[in-house]
């Protein structure tokens, strides 16, 4: 049997709540393989779900730039190696400034992790022609002391409404998009999803529905609930309804338009959308400062 490092044990420990022991186990009947190790021990009932995606390191600040007509919306993830820098007004400041010149680049309508080659980092800084962007986050980095980058931006252009939400402290912040309605209507509806999904209650949403949830992630959830369902001993027939009945549950709990609202378990996100005539969700992202 091979050895596991401490190492491994504790990182499947934090991302199942599983015991000690069971993660060492897990990872030995695993040959030493995380992702392995987490759907063996929710075949065996150990662990509900795997947490948490990977982790980085790092501090800094999610900011949110919306246009006043709600036709863009920006996100950019600034990281710094500290929480006191991170709460600096000038690391604050800078941080905005780059939000804002990135809502200037028509050519990007997407989410970009910012590798250090990245062409964005190339690119003239909006505030200041003389400079790159890649220039003035190196700037911000000698000015602080610290090692500072530019993780990830995200940048929405529609034609219907974008809402966001941001929450105090900049760790956790939601971009939305709504088609097929414009207006302070559209804008609300958006700004009210997206608070429901930085909540992450009950759980944070995989997708805006289930027909959009990867096929890969189905895939790995239908086998799960398979391998606990034929140790009931039940007949092929009655186990096929019961995976199909756990996949049910499991969509209801990561679509968005199935969740129950946050600020009214009562209804579902899918119900509040429907209350803003013409409106659909068409798609959202979710920055926590440290999640991969």
């Amino acid at each position: 049997m091979m050895t596991v490092s401490a190492k491994d044990v504790a990182a499947l420990r934090a991302r199942t709540g599983a015991g000690m022991g069971d993660c060492k186990k897990a990872l030995e009947e695993t040959g030493g393989d995380i992702e392995k190790a987490i759907d063996h021990l929710r075949k065996k009932g150990i662990a509900k779900a795997d947490k948490r995606a990977d982790r980085v390191a790092a501090e800094g600040q999610i900011v949110t730039w919306v246009a006043d007509d709600a036709s863009l919306g920006v996100m950019i993830e600034l990281n710094s190696e500290t929480d006191f820098v991170s709460r600096n007004e000038e690391f604050v400041a800078v941080a905005t400034l780059v939000a804002r010149h990135l809502a200037e680049d028509t050519a990007l309508d997407a989410v970009a992790e910012i590798t250090a080659d990245h062409a964005l980092l190339g690119k003239p800084w909006h505030h200041d022609q003389s400079l790159t962007l890649g220039e003035v986050v190196k700037q911000t980095a000698a000015k602080t002391g610290e090692n500072v980058t530019l993780r990830r931006v995200a940048r929405i252009v529609t034609r219907g409404a974008v809402g966001f939400y941001r929450h105090f402290n900049g760790k956790v912040a939601v971009l939305v998009e709504v088609e097929g309605a414009t207006g302070p209507a559209a804008a609300a509806l958006a700004n009210t999803i997206a608070e429901h999904i930085a909540a992450g209650v009950p759980v944070v949403p995989l997708a805006v529905r289930k027909e959009d949830v990867a096929a890969d992630i189905v895939a790995r959830e239908r086998a799960i609930y398979a391998d606990q369902a034929k140790e009931s001993g039940k007949p092929e027939a009655i186990i096929e309804k019961m995976v199909a009945g756990r996949l049910d549950k499991y969509f209801k709990e990561v679509t968005l338009l199935e969740q129950p609202w946050v600020r009214d378990p009562e209804k579902t996100i899918g119900q509040i959308v429907q209350e803003t005539p013409g409106a659909t969700v068409k798609r959202f992202v979710r920055f926590k400062m440290g999640d991969a």
